[in-house]
């Protein structure tokens, strides 16, 4: 059972860094090749609520490009082949 938790820490990790590398490639080759490059913005505008004692602002915008989507894809084989 321990060992099971151990591998979803394993495959977030694996995925956030897919995610991340695959976004800094995308950003850096998307003059030379340009599909890398074309990417989605995904989630929703930041919006304020004021309770007069406190103003919350919440907004969570993901902007996905093609290389973040290869790097998931390339975490999740190497994490099957873990």
């Amino acid at each position: 059972m321990r060992n099971r938790g151990r591998n979803t820490w394993v495959l977030l990790l694996l995925l956030f860094v897919g995610v991340v590398i695959g976004g800094l490639i995308g950003e850096f080759f998307k003059g030379s090749i340009g599909i890398l490059g074309y990417s989605k913005l995904i989630g929703f505008q930041p919006f304020t609520i004021d309770l007069e004692v406190i103003k919350l602002t919440l907004g969570l915008m993901f902007n996905f490009n093609v290389a973040s989507i290869i790097g998931i894809i390339l975490a999740i084989f190497i994490f099957s082949r873990l």
